[in-house]
């Protein structure tokens, strides 16, 4: 069974190096240095960097505004991995760049589903009998 990491399972070190990662990719996608229309179109927010324990992976969680053509900024992302590689491993100054993982954030979609289920009228009636 794979293992999740949650951001309070990892160290310092690991977070403050994501966080970099996580501000210098959302510096190249506000300025629009990649040299793709498609990311050029649309406002994408970075919103975690997760790190590997030995720095040398990082998972870039995604998300576009309003969460529009999702699946075509995560695809036009992998597509110039190479470039935001090149640029983080430039600005970020480690031994080693980090090989870059874009996913879409699923979590703003999980919080919506969760709180649909809580105004279900159904478990209203079970929580506000407490």
């Amino acid at each position: 069974m794979a293992r999740h990491s949650k951001p309070e399972d990892q160290s310092v070190r690991l977070l403050k190096v994501g966080e970099r990662v996580r501000h210098i990719l959302s510096e190249l996608l506000a300025r629009g240095e990649a040299h793709d229309d498609t990311l050029r179109a649309h406002n994408i927010s970075v919103t975690e960097v997760r790190m590997s324990p030995d720095l040398r992976n990082a998972k870039v969680y995604v998300k576009p505004l309003l969460g529009e053509d999702e699946a075509v900024v995560v695809k036009a992302l992998r597509t110039n991995t190479a470039f935001f590689q090149r640029e983080v491993a430039q600005r970020l100054g480690l031994k080693f760049a980090p090989k870059l993982q874009f996913r879409a954030d699923e979590s703003f979609d999980e919080a919506s589903r969760i709180e649909s289920l809580l105004d279900d009228p159904r478990v209203r009636r079970d929580l506000d009998g407490e």
